[in-house]
């Protein structure tokens, strides 16, 4: 038994790597991207630690390049779900019972494995799995989630060390336990760190973990699941269950023994759990706790005071870095007319400096979007743009899926503040802009918060400081995560705190303590030190006596 309190180390945050031309960590990035595309990998699923053939399998295949087979994964169905369910529930009491400071150390040890022997490895998997260049593979596979790691264990003993105050005679204190029942982590492709954080913070605090990864991400999402493994997870704490969405959710969704659902991903998917666990919540044993992060409609808007050119590049990243596929992209924009030329001129000439091709030609910045479906949904709304009279093309709009699932980086110009793409998420590389007269700002910041259902990130660009203050108000509950004169993407853990409201989410802020305490449940306990020994009050004695 531990007989102190231990500190976790106060955590910094994973310094990015280069990658620059000689470097050491380009060359082992090389050397891997070359390993993995000879070394093809069958995929199992993982439950209760073992690995697991079902029969039913899908390739994986880089989104850049048709021709490059990456393997194949295994795909879970209900039989294999309610074994990863059984293999959980048989591992939760010796894991809830251990003590936290061997929980911690185990996801400690994981980071410094990021950190260090598996950098290369998790890397090379989310460039060639997502189609993602090495920076930016690197600030999220690698950089994010090792600070999700390190952070969450530190806000962890943050939170066990807040306690009651005690009264005379009484020793009040609280117990943070994990939830009974299992956790169900739904992971998106869009970013390895999530995929890696989703399963892990709740198996931080003691709970056990059913994750599904997204089915085009797999390749990278296995990788964590063996460096998890090698980190000295046990056996059945987190299971790995990849395959299609109906396949594994309805199964878990209908078990009386979910505990609790962490999700990324769309905003009908979400609402569509959330809906079947409202439907059945007579039949579960506890009231789960659901915290998702859906959808977003992110803005830029910009006062007549910006400058220029810095409005250009957060524009240029905010909408294109990783073909836009981030829930935190910029997708709409507002322009004052009186900067519009100057803007207009500077974005497009920067704009055709983008380079698009494979991840593996570190001089990309821009690759492939992720799959099939994705290619045919931004090519509608494209396609549906050209056809409105309203709308200008004013950057790319080409697209061409014989090589990989290339989409040019779009930029369209609307007329109509609602227009189907000022509205709507796309979740590609289009960015739709809405020029307004500059004596109509009330108007605009109206329409930007009005127009999307979402709320997940945006950006004001400005140097008059009372327009930016009035501009942060009129726009308060439009962006969980807002930013003044820089890109809206690009939340760093420990620093900013990400989640949005509205459609976009419960805004529980993955990366801080608030996420951790979700998956906690809280046992009060007051321990009297001299208790009574009548049960008359002083009041009922006789004022005679």
């Amino acid at each position: 038994m531990s007989n102190a309190y231990f500190y976790v180390p106060r955590p910094v945050n994973e310094p990015i790597l280069s990658y620059a031309p000689g470097s050491a960590e380009k060359k082992a990035l090389q050397a891997e991207l070359t390993r993995l595309q000879a070394e093809p990998v069958d995929v199992p699923l993982v439950i209760g630690g073992k690995d697991v053939v079902t029969g039913n399998s899908a390739e994986m295949r880089a989104p850049h390049n048709h021709s490059i087979y990456l393997g194949s994964y295994q795909k879970a169905g209900k039989v294999e779900v309610e074994a990863a369910i059984d293999a959980a529930l048989a591992a939760r009491q010796a894991w809830a019972d251990l003590s936290w400071e061997h929980r911690i150390s185990i996801f400690l040890r994981a980071a410094e494995l990021l950190a260090g022997p598996w950098r290369a490895t998790i890397n090379a998997a989310t460039m060639l799995g997502q189609s993602k260049t090495a920076h930016q593979a690197e600030i999220d596979s690698a950089c994010e989630l090792v600070d999700f790691l390190r952070f969450n264990a530190y806000y962890m003993s943050q939170i066990m060390a807040d306690q009651p105050i005690s009264a005379d005679g009484a020793w009040n204190r609280v117990e943070y336990r994990a939830l009974e029942g299992f956790i169900f982590a739904v992971t998106p492709f869009n970013f390895t760190s999530i995929a890696g954080n989703l399963p892990t913070a709740p198996a931080m605090v003691g709970n056990v973990v059913l994750w599904k990864p997204a089915s085009s991400a797999v390749l990278s999402a296995y990788y964590l699941m063996r460096m998890y493994q090698e980190a000295g997870v046990p056996d059945g704490v987190i299971n790995f269950v990849p395959g299609s969405g109906r396949q594994v959710g309805d199964p878990v969704l209908a078990s009386p023994d979910l505990a609790g659902i962490h999700f990324t991903g769309s905003t009908g998917v979400f609402q569509g759990m959330w809906r079947t666990v409202g439907d059945t919540i007579h039949e579960k044993k506890y009231y789960p706790r659901i915290v998702g992060e859906t959808g977003g409609k992110d803005f830029i808007f910009a006062h007549n005071s910006a400058d220029v050119d810095e409005l250009v590049v957060a524009a240029l990243r905010g909408a294109f870095e990783y073909q836009g596929q981030k829930c935190s992209a910029a997708s709409r924009m507002y322009v004052p007319r009186s900067i519009w030329s100057a803007f207009k001129a500077k974005y497009t000439a920067e704009v055709a400096q983008i380079k698009m091709g494979e991840p593996t030609d570190f001089s990309n910045f821009f690759c492939a979007v992720i799959d099939r479906g994705a290619y045919n949904d931004i090519k509608g709304y494209i396609d549906g743009a050209k056809a409105d009279p309203d709308v200008e093309v004013l950057t790319g709009g080409n697209c061409d899926d014989t090589h990989g699932f290339f989409i040019e980086p779009t930029t369209l110009v609307s007329k109509n503040p609602a227009s189907t793409t000022m509205c709507e998420e796309i979740f590609g590389p289009v960015l739709t802009i809405y020029v307004y007269d500059d004596e109509k700002l009330d108007d605009a910041l109206a329409l930007c918060d009005t127009t999307s259902p979402y709320a997940l990130t945006g950006a004001i660009f400005g140097r008059d400081r009372y327009v930016l203050s009035y501009m942060a108000d009129k726009l308060r509950d439009a962006a969980g995560n807002f930013y003044i004169n820089d890109k809206p993407t690009g939340a760093v853990v420990g620093q900013q705190p990400f989640g949005g409201g509205r459609a976009s989410g419960t805004n529980d802020k993955a990366g801080s303590a608030l996420n951790m305490m979700r998956w906690m449940t809280v046992r009060t306990i007051k321990e009297n030190l001299n208790p009574p020994k009548t049960w008359r009050y002083p009041f009922m004695n006789d004022d005679a006596a």
